[in-house]
Order: C-alpha cells, then sequence, then structure tokens
C-alpha cells in the first residue's frame, strides 16, 4: 500500500490548509501592538459603551470609527476554553496548552488566546489569568507569550 492509497482502495493525499499572508496595520492596531510591545493592553469603546480588545477601527454595530482608547487587563477571567493535547508547529506553545476566550479586566467582550496551565485539570472557566510577555516583545500579538492562572 502506498501513501496515496488507502486499504480500501480509495486514493488519499495529505493536505495542509494555510492562510499566509501580510497585512499592513492602520493607526487602531499599530496602537495596539505598540502597547504590547511597552507590556500594556488597550482596547476601544464602542458608541454604546462596551470596551472591546483587540480594539477596531470601526464599531461592530454602528460601523462608525472608534477612536477612545481604554486600558485593560493585565488580567481577566476565562470565559471558555478547550485543551490541545498535541500542538501544531506554528501554534504558540511547543506542549499541550489550553485555548480560552478570555475576557480582560474592564473589557466587554473577550479575546483568544493560549493558556499554559500545564494540565487540563488546573483549567476551568471563571479561573483568573495574567499575560506571560516575551523576552523580546517585536509588535505582535506573540508579545503576549500566553495567559497563565494567577498564584
Amino acid at each position: 500500500m502506498s501513501d496515496s492509497t488507502s486499504e480500501s482502495g480509495a486514493l488519499r493525499a495529505k493536505h495542509v490548509l494555510e492562510y499566509p499572508y501580510r497585512r499592513s496595520l492602520g493607526p487602531v492596531l499599530t496602537r495596539f501592538f505598540t502597547g504590547l510591545t511597552e507590556r500594556r493592553i488597550e482596547g476601544n469603546r464602542t458608541r454604546s459603551g462596551k470596551v472591546i480588545v483587540p480594539p477596531s477601527e470601526y464599531d461592530p454595530e454602528t460601523s462608525e470609527p472608534l477612536d477612545e482608547f481604554v486600558a485593560v487587563g493585565p488580567g481577566g477571567v476565562v470565559t471558555t476554553w478547550c485543551w490541545v493535547t498535541k500542538p501544531r508547529a506554528k501554534q504558540p506553545l511547543d506542549r499541550p496548552f489550553a485555548w480560552a476566550l478570555i475576557r480582560l479586566d474592564g473589557a466587554d467582550a473577550p479575546m483568544l488566546h493560549a493558556v499554559d496551565a500545564g494540565d487540563p485539570a488546573k483549567m476551568r472557566t471563571g479561573m483568573r489569568v495574567r499575560p506571560r510577555w516575551a523576552t523580546e516583545p517585536k509588535g505582535g500579538i506573540h508579545d503576549i507569550a500566553c495567559f497563565e492562572p494567577e498564584a
């Protein structure tokens, strides 16, 4: 049996789905990523008063430009999560971790990031987490290496 034929005789092939791209940053995301290099997290306030992180250039409900920035976090609460047993090559950690939606202190909407809890038994909805900052910031989302449970 070859790599391209299964036991049933059906053809098969490996397929990796990726969307590699580069984009330019506007003033809103430039400010957000610059803040991360300084170990500071900012969101912005929508016209209805909600704070979203990462910030958006436009209000998701009204499409109006957003220009009021708000400091949030750095800690927050896990609102939901899933455990990754076998991380893939381009994921943020090379050991098992959780993807989690984290509502940072002062934010109304959660943001997605990795949580390094070490064991799925240590993860729970409602747990407090804090960022583990990258040792060498580069002006991207990976300046937050991951989140970790608060002591």
